[in-house]
């Protein structure tokens, strides 16, 4: 499969890191709004092709698939010209800025019978069947609530400190909380109160709690202005699970209702993480499957309309790039 990335920032470099060390995928083109930037991205990765506009990249009839690496603003025009120009598409979450967006373009891959999937690495990685088999082996009995934060200090990254390019921490770290407690609780509609503290028009910490139909809760915090542990606990009636870092899970340790630890599991070596995804992609396209069974689409959208309903809630609205 040659795979295509489009833009040439931090997380562009991430993904062409994983690839070069694949199997069945090669590294074959990027595509930055500076050819010049695109020569060096590809003469650092061993790509075969620069292109110096997205438009020119999406002309070579060679590439199968692309990987949208734009900032979560632009993720919604960009997956619009891959699937008009008759690409595959993995689109790195958040998918896009708000639930209208995803279901329109998803509906555009349906009728152009084109593959589409969010790169939300959490939902391919193995640890999350491991955390699974945890849970559903009954070892801490009933499940009844968890806790998780995810933050970094990002205040010198300019996206995420700029509302006209979907900044903030909801759309860069929240989502992937959103996505652990549906993970853990299942994919169901679930009673959210949220609170946010804004800098520079945009949520730099929030908190948010979601209590699900069968009196399940999920208590947690993202922040984009403060390091926090990444840490994750899923407590039950016989014990608890503490998850070394949600965000790419290192240690998974088991305790007893005495506190005392009873097993740990370590996820396998990884290239970066991101290899999951990708190789989700490969089976997907080698079925003839237009979305991955680990994120369908409706999952994608529900996460996205969740996440509109926490912005509703605080009265804040992205603005929508044309």
């Amino acid at each position: 499969m040659k795979m295509a990335i489009m833009g040439a920032g931090a997380i562009a470099n991430k993904m062409a890191a994983t690839i070069t060390k694949m199997e069945k995928v090669e590294a074959y083109a990027i595509a930055a709004r500076d050819k010049e930037r695109a020569e060096v991205f590809a003469g650092q990765y061993g790509f075969a092709r620069a292109y110096g506009s997205y438009e020119e990249m999406l002309e070579d009839p060679q590439v199968d698939l692309v990987y949208i690496a734009t900032p979560h603003s632009h993720h919604y025009k960009c997956v619009k010209m891959c699937l008009e120009a008759g690409k595959n598409v993995l689109c790195e979450k958040s998918f896009t800025v708000n639930a209208e967006q995803a279901r329109e373009l998803f509906s555009v891959a349906h009728e152009k019978k084109l593959f589409l999937t969010e790169a939300i690495w959490t939902r391919y990685m193995p640890s999350r069947k491991m955390i699974n088999d945890i849970i559903n082996s009954g070892v801490i009995g009933e499940v009844t609530s968890l806790s998780a934060n995810l933050g970094y200090e990002l205040s010198q990254v300019k996206r995420i400190w700029d509302p006209k390019l979907a900044g903030g921490a909801l759309l860069d770290v929240g989502v992937y909380l959103v996505n652990f407690a549906r993970m853990v609780f299942g994919e169901r509609d679930a009673e959210i109160h949220t609170s946010a503290v804004f800098k520079n028009g945009v949520d730099m910490i929030d908190n948010i709690d979601m209590i699900f139909p069968d009196g399940k809760t999920a208590s947690m915090q993202c922040n984009v202005h403060g390091v926090l542990n990444r840490a994750g606990a899923i407590f039950g009636t016989k014990g608890y699970i503490e998850i070394t870092n949600i965000n790419n899970p290192e240690k998974i340790t088991v305790f007893n209702d005495r506190y005392q630890e009873i097993a740990s599991y370590f996820p396998p070596e990884q290239i970066t993480g991101y290899e999951y995804e990708v190789e989700a992609c490969v089976r997907a396209l080698e079925n003839g499957a237009l979305e991955c069974e680990e994120m369908p689409h409706e999952e994608t959208v529900r996460v996205m309309e969740i996440m509109d309903g926490i912005r509703k809630e605080w009265g804040y609205e992205i603005p929508v790039q044309e």
